[in-house]
């Protein structure tokens, strides 16, 4: 009866321990350039539509705060002081994220690191560091995996043809 009761145990630890090892959904990528970096989850399209007005149907509505990637916040690195969309930012880590809409995009700067997408995005809301918008992008041809572009003057975005691009001084 004790060798039964100790079986189980070690079956039901091992069990936690296998679930606990997963990966995430998306994979996690982290692009890297001279002055900024970004890490983020990288969903795929998968047929999906993306972006649209709520109640259609699309993956992120119209006017709604997102973490601009999948599970984890994507987070944003200044590795040294510089203008985004404009505005003033100081080196470090923040939080991204962005709120979509028909012909343009409000980005966000959030001190509050470790967030898990932006479900506590309205309780945060007081970290916010800096908000810019810049114009709605069309790209001539699809890109399946949300991917970011970090350049030396930019921080561009791409999912399926949608997009947007931040400009960045340094």
């Amino acid at each position: 009866m004790k060798t039964t009761f100790f079986s189980l145990f070690l079956t039901l630890i091992a069990f936690t321990w296998a679930s606990a090892q997963e990966k995430p959904m998306s994979p996690h990528v982290t692009t890297d350039g001279k002055n900024m970096s970004i890490t983020y989850g990288q969903p795929s399209k998968k047929g999906r539509v993306l972006f649209g007005k709520a109640g259609s149907g699309s993956l992120e509505p119209y006017g709604k705060p997102w973490r601009i990637g999948a599970d984890q916040a994507t987070e944003i690195t200044f590795k040294k002081d510089a203008t985004f969309g404009g505005k003033a930012v100081k080196a470090g880590t923040y939080t991204l994220v962005a709120v979509p809409n028909e012909k343009e995009w409000t980005i966000i700067l959030n001190s509050q690191l470790g967030q898990w997408g932006a479900y506590k995005y309205e309780e945060n809301k007081a970290k916010n560091v800096l908000e810019v918008k810049v114009p709605n992008k069309t790209y001539p041809s699809s890109e399946e995996k949300l991917t970011f572009n970090v350049k030396d003057t930019s921080l561009d975005f791409q999912w399926d043809k949608v997009g947007f691009s931040v400009p960045a001084k340094f």
